[in-house]
């Protein structure tokens, strides 16, 4: 697995219409992809930051949440360094996520864009429930 770059960080948000308009409002950043109430990303000068609603993160999520697109996914390298794999979620045509907790408690997730590769490797942990399990 390596890294190719930071793709993107985002916020979970409970309202993401508000969120969307105070952050367009604020930063006044080119808008790159949206996704009706669900997803609205922009271009943050070679990454992005989006704005995504709670459906879109996962579980335990709390603060923002770096996404680091990679070729594809070693969950055995992610748990033998200490982590632990919460979440794996096939995005179609897109790709798939794999959102990790690392041991200090922090999320993060990793893209791949093939899916093949994305797909084939993952053992499910079991999700975390709450954030205030994870620190």
């Amino acid at each position: 697995m390596r890294v190719k770059h930071l793709q993107s960080i985002y916020f979970p948000c409970k309202n993401v219409p508000a969120a969307r308009a105070f952050y367009e409002q604020v930063l006044v950043l080119p808008l790159k992809f949206a996704d009706g109430e669900k997803w609205v990303q922009y271009e943050a000068g070679g990454a992005s930051f989006a704005i995504g609603s709670l459906s879109e993160a996962p579980p335990a999520a709390a603060g923002a949440i770096p996404v680091f697109e990679v070729d594809d996914f070693d969950d055995d390298r992610i748990t033998a360094a200490g982590g632990t794999v919460i979440e794996r979620r096939d995005m179609g045509d897109h790709g798939c996520l794999l959102s990790v907790i690392d041991p200090e408690g922090n999320i993060f997730q990793l893209f791949c864009r093939e899916r093949e590769k994305g797909a084939s490797t993952i053992q499910m942990q079991s999700p975390v429930s709450s954030s205030k399990e994870r620190r």
